[in-house]
C-alpha cells in the first residue's frame, strides 16, 4: 500500500484571493499596514500564528493569536461572497478521482488549512469521500515539522519510505524530507521552482497531466525501504520533461 499527501492551499484549490483579502483586513482591522499581496503568497502553507508572526517580524503571543481568531472570522464571511470561492486547479478533480479507484492507493490531506476549513472543503462535491487520512494546522506544528505526514502515516499504516507528499511550497518539500518521505512539488502554486528544488523536491509538474505522470511512474517503481532510494529514483525521473 502506499500513501499520497496532497497539501490543499495551491496545490489542489486556487484559494490565494481569500487568503491575502482575509489576512489584508486582519492587518486593517489591528492596525498595522497590509501586507502585499506577493507577501501573504509566500507564506501561505504555514499556520496562521506562524505567518502572522513572520509578516510582524516577531514572535507568536497572545495578539497575534487574537489576530488569528479575527482572521477566521473574516475568511468565513468572505467565504459567502462568490468571487472569493476557492476552486480545484484544472484537471485535478479527475487526477484525484483515478487515484482514488485504486486499490493499491491512500490518499491524505496535509495542511495549513484550519480542521473547519477542511472539513468544509470534504464535505464538497470535488473532494468529499476521496480522502482516508487528514492533518491540519489544528492538529499540528506547523510546516515544515514533519509531525503532519509521520501522524498520517501511523494512522494509514504506511512508512514515510513508501508515503509521496504533493505540494506547491518549500515548506512542504522540507516537511517531506524531514519525514523522509518523497517530495513533488507542482508550478502553479505559491513557490517558484527552484525554490522548491532547493527544499528537497524531487521533481516539480507544470500541470495535472505531469503531476499524473510522475505519480504514476512513482507507483509503477519498485516499493522503496528507504527514502534515499526514493531520491535516487527521481534523480532520473527529473531529467524528462515534465510540461
Amino acid at each position: 500500500m502506499r500513501l499520497i499527501l496532497f497539501d490543499v492551499d495551491g496545490t489542489l484549490i486556487d484559494s490565494k484571493a481569500i487568503i491575502h483579502e482575509s489576512m489584508r483586513l486582519t492587518f486593517q482591522r489591528w492596525g498595522y499596514g497590509e501586507p502585499s499581496c506577493e507577501a501573504t503568497r509566500a507564506l501561505i502553507g504555514l499556520t496562521l500564528d506562524t505567518a502572522i508572526a513572520s509578516l510582524l517580524s516577531r514572535e507568536v503571543d497572545d495578539e497575534i493569536l487574537a489576530m488569528v481568531s479575527d482572521y477566521k472570522d473574516i475568511y468565513l464571511q468572505l467565504s459567502q461572497q462568490p468571487e472569493m470561492q476557492s476552486l480545484p486547479f484544472g484537471g485535478i478533480t479527475a487526477m484525484v478521482d483515478r487515484l482514488a479507484r485504486r486499490s493499491d492507493v491512500m490518499l491524505g490531506l496535509a495542511t495549513g488549512k484550519s480542521r473547519r476549513g477542511v472539513q468544509k472543503m470534504l464535505q464538497t462535491p470535488h473532494f468529499s469521500g476521496r480522502f482516508t487520512v487528514s492533518r491540519s494546522a489544528d492538529d499540528c506544528p506547523s510546516k515544515p515539522h514533519p509531525a503532519m505526514v509521520l501522524e498520517c502515516c501511523d494512522e494509514a499504516g504506511v512508512s514515510p519510505a513508501n508515503t509521496l507528499v504533493i505540494g506547491d511550497t518549500s515548506f512542504d518539500m522540507e516537511m517531506a524530507m524531514a519525514a523522509r518521505a518523497t517530495g513533488i512539488g507542482v508550478a502553479w502554486g505559491y513557490h517558484p521552482t527552484d525554490r522548491m528544488l532547493s527544499a528537497g523536491a524531487c521533481a516539480v509538474a507544470h500541470s495535472s497531466l505531469a503531476l499524473q505522470k510522475m505519480v504514476d511512474d512513482w507507483l509503477d517503481g519498485s516499493r522503496f525501504d528507504e527514502a534515499a532510494e526514493a531520491a535516487a529514483f527521481f534523480q532520473g525521473v527529473r531529467a524528462f520533461q515534465y510540461a
